[in-house]
């Protein structure tokens, strides 16, 4: 038996009219298109209902079903997983005894990512995508376009940036006019490349994401917050102290630049990775979920420290320090990383009281 499914996957069908999916039956779909039709001419999906009709109507040399099935308004997993569950109900709704093989008709590349959900389910025979003929003259280009610039998504992709390009011009005319430096057409274009950057690697969301955590931070007493700045200015006056120690060097080899940028700031750096492990030690106390291995974090850095600072020292040949300082700050590194690990671990088993059955939970998982 061929199964023909058209799929609405942002269920325009159930939105917009009153049917119930999954819509099963030749007549069923068919009053469901015309009713679809009434409410929104100009959806896609109306035309993916009369196909899926056409189809059952043409195919004559097997038993056939046609069924309607949707997703959800958002499209996107959820919506996959809706069209899983009604074509299950479609399905079960199939009195036949014959092996059931599945015609799937779509409008477009949307909604045929939902072409692995339905083939977990039945066999898919072929795949029907349903393109509206237009004509080709200027009143279809601009009812095309108007349309396109209908949708916010593509109105932020499209008109934003080429908004912001038409803003170059004038924007480099009131620079010359008022005796902005020359350098205000270079900033304006740094804006314009780095919202297409991020635009193009999709990083509004973590951006949001981060300014959330920051607002978060901000009311709830996050220690994390403060430390994390400190940090971050300590990595800065770090790499400025690494680069003046590269710059006192008399013509450096490469190896010779490294070592020295990390001889200058490496107790920089292991201040900040100090500091930032304090803060969040700080709020997983206060928020009940401290866990003395946690005190491993500044033990770790300073010894992960001490021994890139006998590194950097020995490349760069400085005076009084040869293998003995090398060795002695590699055994010490090595020291206080397994101390620290063993002492917390032991303190862990002895003082946490539900230290024993959170290892052999975490010992399962």
């Amino acid at each position: 038996m061929l199964l023909i499914l058209c799929v609405d996957l942002d269920d325009d069908l159930g939105r917009k009219t009153e049917f119930d999916t999954p819509v099963v039956g030749r007549d069923n779909v068919e009053e469901a298109a015309v009713a679809l039709a009434n409410a929104d001419p100009e959806d896609s999906d109306v035309n993916v209902c009369f196909q899926g009709v056409h189809l059952h109507d043409v195919i004559d040399d097997e038993s056939v079903e046609v069924a309607v099935v949707t997703g959800t308004a958002k499209a996107d997993v959820s919506a996959n997983r809706k069209v899983g569950e009604e074509v299950d109900t479609v399905l079960a709704s199939l009195s036949t005894g014959e092996d059931v093989r599945a015609l799937v008709v779509t409008d477009g590349a949307q909604d045929e990512s939902v072409l692995p959900v339905i083939r977990s389910r039945v066999p898919i025979d072929a795949v029907r995508r349903v393109v509206v003929r237009q004509a080709q003259d200027l009143e279809s280009m601009y009812y095309t376009f108007k349309q396109v610039l209908a949708d916010p998504e593509t109105r932020g992709t499209i008109l934003v940036p080429l908004g912001i390009l038409l803003l170059i011009y004038p924007v480099a005319i009131v620079a010359d006019i008022i005796g902005l430096p020359g350098s205000t057409l270079g900033v304006v274009s740094a804006l314009i490349g780095l919202y297409i950057l991020f635009r193009g690697l999709g990083l509004e969301d973590a951006i949001d994401s981060a300014l959330e955590r920051v607002r978060v931070g901000l009311f709830s007493g996050r220690a994390q917050l403060i430390t994390y700045v400190v940090a971050a200015a300590l990595i800065v006056v770090g790499g400025v102290g690494g680069l003046e120690t590269v710059n006192g060097m008399a013509d450096p080899q490469p190896l010779a630049a490294v070592a020295g940028f990390v001889f200058g700031a490496v107790q920089w750096v292991a201040a900040a990775g100090i500091v930032a492990a304090l803060g969040r030690i700080t709020d997983e106390y206060l928020a009940g979920n401290f866990r003395w291995r946690y005190l491993n974090a500044p033990f770790y850095v300073v010894a992960i420290a001490i021994v890139l600072h006998g590194l950097s020292a020995f490349f760069l040949d400085i005076e009084s320090v040869g293998l003995s300082y090398l060795a002695a700050t590699l055994t010490a590194g090595t020291l206080l990383g397994l101390a620290s690990t063993l002492a917390f671990a032991v303190a862990e088993q002895r003082f946490s009281p539900t230290g024993d059955s959170e290892s052999e939970s975490e010992l399962i998982g």
